[in-house]
């Protein structure tokens, strides 16, 4: 899996959800189950809904009503978000299982996943910030302004795909290896946020 085809899968994801831009539509995945394919597509729908909720939020004249309701949206978001990172984790511990280390092989402190997380990330800014380099409601200085950071994110973009190739041939090479830590968040679990566990013990 080479860097370009999982930018193809972002890509195809986002622009897929702005055919309808509605945070309630149905991901169409168009990829087999269990796939890297389908995990890719997955990965980046989720980021995908998740930038629209996070521009809803921040409209000031959002009611307290709907504001938590989307705070707990993102919560959740945030969480199936790394939930699918660390299946796309397995899936290269998996894919990468039988590879026999070097001598002297290092460590790399970000995962392939993590790393296609940065990617799908900035996939989402700059699809956006092509949206605003075409805005016609805009002045010259805004639009130029856009076109300055469209052109840094799209080498920035280019960047990350030769890391990401780069660091999967070290990989596959043996000159380095990829060590998984699960994210253990303590937000949305029962037993590790003082704030829901003491009210658990409130009201057995």
């Amino acid at each position: 899996m080479k860097a370009k085809d999982c930018n193809r899968i972002f890509n195809e994801s986002v622009v897929n959800y702005h055919k309808t831009d509605k945070i309630d539509a149905a991901s169409q995945n168009p990829y087999s189950e269990g796939s890297i394919e389908e995990l890719l597509y997955k990965k980046n729908w989720i980021d995908t809904v998740q930038w629209h909720l996070e521009d809803l939020i921040r409209d000031p004249d959002i009611s307290p009503a709907e504001l938590v309701e989307l705070k707990r949206r993102i919560d959740k978001s945030n969480q199936d978000r790394t939930d699918t990172v660390e299946k796309i984790d397995d899936w290269f511990l998996n894919f990468f299982g039988n590879i026999e280390l070097k001598q002297g092989a290092g460590m790399n402190s970000e995962t392939p996943a993590w790393l296609l997380d940065r990617m799908s990330i900035l996939t989402l800014k700059v699809y956006h910030m092509a949206e605003q380099v075409e805005r016609k409601d805009v002045g010259e200085e805004h639009i130029n302004k856009c076109k300055l950071k469209l052109e840094i994110l799209i080498e920035q973009s280019s960047d990350m795909e030769l890391c990401f190739d780069q660091l999967v041939k070290d990989i596959r090479n043996g000159d380095r290896y990829m060590k998984v830590y699960r994210q253990m968040k303590m937000y949305n679990d029962n037993t590790l946020n003082p704030v829901l566990y003491k009210k658990s013990a409130q009201n057995p």
